[in-house]
């Protein structure tokens, strides 16, 4: 067989499919209901950016910052019924690294598979970054005291030396995955379920204090306002298919997979335009400040009630966000390592599985450890911007990979079919790129040495470990 043939070469569906849940010593427990699958979604996706996006994208739409949600909305939603359809059909844990083996082959497997270790593992260690510095805030509100930079920056940053508070984060969340993933589902649901309460509660403020004069002019800068507002919103809804990584320990992943996709962007885009029509009907958007310091939730709503305390409250929501971003998004990394280690991609240690605990420990025990590193000691700069359009990527590939298996594999039973095909995986997958094409030059630089890193990779380890090459020797 060729090099390109074997590049290029699928892995049955079937097969796929039959090896959910199979790992070396163990199996992976199917405990995640519907309503714990929605809620990881909506863990992944309804993180910090909701608190403080606002006051960088209504200088550029003003009030119609509310029509860009919903625009932004409507570009992730082609996407997500392309995940929903190939979720249902291939319900296991590799995310759209399994659909891109199933359709595309195995090198593009793997580039997907790497584009969603740079989404996954660097994007949380992104995020835990800022942890402690909403921690500070929190702190210094209520109790009037702060943690010492040298703790809660990161090398680069003023006074920072180590993180401990980025890594203290992680290590909570490794904690709760080490338990299983039903107590992981659980606390999420918690986490998930405080941080929307604060959110409600915060429109619940600011609608005291709504005037309908602040929505005039609606749309200031036009059109083309709107679409470069929603462009920059489009990435606070990266994060729904995360239930897509739970395939192998979800009770029914063929009806509940593309049911909990769909749910969680409804529940994520309704939550944003509430919040978005909330803040800018009690604040002039003029108010909004295009740069130094961004207009968060915290300053609107304490404006909007003359005092100090709604401002603490909205502050706990984004410190409990990032918790449960945190706890989600390393949960999908292990599980794509799991499903990649399983095709001998990456080495077995990835596939092992605790028999008693039913979860892949030392997955788990070395993803936190890397994702340790890069939150406390390294300075993430371009390589964490560079997540959105490893993520765009990933994306493309699935809309793709939908327009693949319709004609290559029409028999195969499929729990959820995209509505409109082919134009919706088509529209999915123009969306991607152009909002791709849209990104920084110095971000598709990180991006093309992240791609050029995973190559070497692949050739010098995936390539020969393949289980499907090694079939063909």
């Amino acid at each position: 067989m060729t090099l390109a043939r074997r590049l290029l070469r699928t892995k049955p569906t079937e097969r796929i499919v039959a090896e959910g849940g199979h790992g070396e010593g163990g199996e992976l427990r199917r405990t995640m209901s519907l309503w714990q699958l929605t809620l990881f979604s909506v863990g992944a996706t309804l993180g910090t950016g909701i608190f403080v996006i606002l006051g960088q994208a209504v200088p550029k739409a003003g009030p119609a910052v509310v029509l860009a949600f919903v625009l932004a909305a409507v570009t992730a939603l082609f996407s997500a019924l392309s995940y929903a359809e190939l979720a249902g059909t291939i319900p296991v844990s590799g995310s759209s690294y399994s659909y891109a083996y199933a359709t595309l082959g195995e090198l593009v497997a793997w580039v997907c598979g790497w584009c969603l270790m740079l989404e996954y593992a660097v994007s949380v260690a992104a995020v835990a970054v800022g942890w402690g510095e909403y921690l500070n805030a929190f702190l210094r509100a209520v109790f009037g005291f702060a943690l010492p930079d040298a703790i809660t920056r990161s090398p680069g940053q003023d006074g920072g030396v180590v993180n401990v508070a980025a890594v203290v984060i992680v290590l909570l969340a490794t904690w709760l995955l080490l338990y299983g993933a039903s107590e992981s589902a659980k606390a999420n649901a918690f986490f998930v379920l405080i941080k929307i309460a604060v959110l409600l509660f915060f429109c619940a403020v600011t609608f005291t204090a709504f005037r309908s004069g602040n929505l005039a002019p609606f749309a200031p800068m036009g059109v083309a306002g709107i679409t470069a507002a929603a462009s920059q919103v489009f990435f606070s809804y990266i994060g729904f298919d995360a239930a897509s990584t739970a395939g192998e320990e979800a009770k029914n992943p063929k009806r509940d997979l593309p049911l909990a996709i769909i749910l969680s962007l409804a529940i994520v885009t309704a939550v944003y335009v509430l919040v978005a029509l909330a803040a800018v009907g009690a604040m002039p958007y003029t108010s909004f400040e295009a740069g130094g310091t961004e207009a968060s939730l915290s300053y609107v709503a304490d404006l909007a009630a003359g005092a100090t305390w709604p401002g603490l409250i909205v502050s706990f929501g984004a410190v409990v966000a990032i918790a449960s971003v945190v706890l989600t998004v390393m949960y999908g990394q292990t599980r794509i390592l799991f499903a990649m280690s399983r095709d001998g991609l990456i080495p077995r240690v990835f596939q092992r599985v605790d028999p008693r605990r039913q979860v892949p420990v030392a997955n788990t025990l070395i993803v936190a450890a890397f994702v340790s590193v890069l939150a406390g000691l390294v300075p993430l700069g371009q390589l964490a911007e560079a997540t959105s359009i490893g993520t765009l990527f990933a994306f493309a590939i699935v809309n793709v990979g939908v327009l693949v298996l319709r004609y290559r594999s029409p028999e195969l039973p499929r729990s959820f079919r995209t509505p409109l095909f082919p134009a919706t995986p088509v529209l999915g997958a123009v969306l991607c790129v152009v909002v791709m094409a849209g990104l920084a030059g110095v971000t598709w630089l990180a991006f093309g040495l992240w791609m050029l890193a995973g190559l070497v990779c692949y050739f010098l380890y995936g390539y020969g470990h393949s289980r499907l090459n090694a079939e063909v020797e």
